[in-house]
């Protein structure tokens, strides 16, 4: 029983620790969880497509999609908002 407590509190301490994000990095998750269904489409339709250069075109679209993606993200967390200095603004 005690074993069943100690993993239930471990459980509940590692969903409690995922909730402490910031909304900076929430948007950054939104954004690459977009880009990311996004391609997911694109790649879907790579499959019916009527030839295999549109199936690659779509491909590089999917690819490129989730490049942008975790670009802008990653830009999202690691540049201050307020004052643009990577910006050169």
């Amino acid at each position: 029983m005690k074993k069943i407590i100690v993993l239930g509190a471990a459980v509940a301490a590692l969903s409690l620790s995922a909730c402490n994000k910031s909304p900076t990095e929430q948007a950054a998750d939104n954004i690459q969880a977009n880009a990311e269904a996004t391609a997911d489409n694109l790649e879907d339709l790579s499959s019916n497509a009527a030839s295999p250069a549109a199936a690659d075109a779509l491909q590089n679209e999917a690819d490129a999609t989730r490049a942008t993606g975790d670009n802008l993200a990653a830009d999202l967390t690691t540049h201050d908002a307020d004052t643009n200095l990577s910006n050169g603004i």
